[in-house]
Formats: structure tokens, sequence, C-alpha cells
């Protein structure tokens, strides 16, 4: 681990940014919230690799996260790929100035629970969700790496274009792992523009 976040921090300082810190969590710790990772990195699990550097320059942030596994890809963290991968595709092809944020957010949901997976929409009133896409869909960047608007079960707003804005489905079993795509996108009058561009295949 501690070779992989040096290898990371190279790659920050070569391209002008710089962080504080970054997500390389293995196994079960890729499915707790923000847990930053530590420890080896066994094969055959999935790896979620979430860094949000900041330019030197401007002092934005910008916010990006892939999932690897080293090794056979279990059969559930493939199927868990490719729905996420969906959600990420469609959730971004609805973006575009005026559309409810939370609309958004719905949709993920919509293809999540038709697979059989939990969502915040689906868990009983005071349960904790631990298993499923338990966060909400993205956020705004800027000069804070969380800002308005959210895109959540509890957002209230519609995005405006120039807002610049993350999408991050995820799917978790706590105790095993997850999958995490995000891709950052400006709000545009008429769509979305990606300005992440980075593959997403699960093999390194």
């Amino acid at each position: 681990m501690a070779r992989v976040k040096a290898d990371l921090n190279v790659v920050f300082a070569a391209h002008d940014t710089s962080t504080d810190e970054y997500i390389v969590a293995p196994g079960a710790q890729g499915a707790v919230g923000h847990d930053m990772g530590s420890g080896p990195i066994p094969p055959h699990t999935p790896l979620v690799v979430d860094i949000f550097p900041r330019d030197n320059a401007s002092a934005v942030y910008t916010d990006m996260t892939r999932t690897f596994v080293v090794g056979d890809v279990p059969g559930d963290v493939r199927e868990w790929h490719r729905l996420c991968k969906e959600a990420l595709d469609k959730a971004i092809a609805e973006i575009r100035a005026g559309v409810d944020a939370r609309a958004v957010f719905d949709l993920t949901c919509d293809i999540f629970e038709a697979a059989g997976e939990p969502t915040l929409r689906t868990k009983e009133a005071g349960q904790t969700l631990s298993d499923g896409f338990f966060h909400g869909l993205g956020h705004g960047v800027g000069l804070e790496v969380h800002e308005a608007p959210g895109m959540g079960r509890l957002s209230r707003t519609k995005l405006v274009a120039g807002d610049v804005v993350t999408v991050e489905p995820g799917l978790y079993r706590a105790g095993y792992g997850g999958v995490r795509l995000e891709d950052i996108v400006l709000v545009t009058e008429n769509g979305a523009e990606v300005l992440t561009d980075y593959p997403y295949d699960l093999e390194p």
C-alpha cells in the first residue's frame, strides 16, 4: 500500500497538483464510506481508488474513482461493475441545465433496484444501509472537493449550466468490498461534458 501511495504522489507532483489524502481501499475497506485504505492489497478482491487532487495554480479540485481487481475477478464484482457503468452512462446522459438533481439520483436507484440491490430509497426508516448503494450520486466540485449542488435523496435543486459535478454510482457489501466509478462533468445547456479521461477497466 505504501508503495502505491508513494507512486501516486509522484504522479500528482508531475502534474502540478497536490492532495492531503486519497483513497486506496482494498476489500472490505472499500465498502466503508471514506476509509483511506491501509495494509496489503490482496489478489482477487476489489480495490477502490478515489483521488481528488487540487491544481496548484488555480486551487481547483477534481475528483475521480475507479475500481480494480488484480487477479481473477469475482462474478459478483464484475456484475457490480457492469451495473455501475450502466448507471454512470445513463446519469451522464440525463444531466443538463434544468434537470432536477434528485431525478438523476432516482435514475441510478432504478437501475440498482431492478437488479435486486438495496438503495437509500428502499431502506427502512431508521435503518443504516451498509450494503448496496448507500450514498448520494454526486456533488459539486470547485474550490472545495465537496460543494453544492448535491445529487442525492434529499436534493431539492435543479442543475444549472456551469455546475461541475461528480457522478459516482457504487455498489458494496459490508465486510467484503465494493465497486465505485466516478467521473466529473461540466453541466451545459444541452447536456454534460465529461472532463475525466481514464479507462474503466477492472483489470489494471
